[in-house]
């Protein structure tokens, strides 16, 4: 029996590039008032591994979900969106 593992993936913008090998990736959702039934943006930034180095601040890109690397990066860049 194969043991089948199914990875969170999230589509994010770069938000900065200056650490060594690791970018920090802005994801963005929208949520709605329980009470007033207003829409607002919430967002939430994640370090992620990055080995590619063509990767630039404002490109979108498709992160994925990994085992723990350090203390704040558990994910890491598949591909640009």
């Amino acid at each position: 029996m194969e043991k089948t593992s199914i990875k969170r993936q999230l589509i994010g913008q770069v938000v900065s590039t200056k650490m060594l090998k690791t970018v920090v990736v802005k994801i963005e959702h929208v949520k709605v008032h329980p009470k007033y039934h207003k829409r607002y943006k919430v967002f939430k930034k994640y370090a992620a591994h990055n080995e590619m180095e063509n990767i630039q601040v404002g490109d979108k890109v498709v992160i994925e979900e990994i085992k723990p690397m350090s203390r704040t990066k558990n994910w890491k860049i598949v591909s640009k969106a």
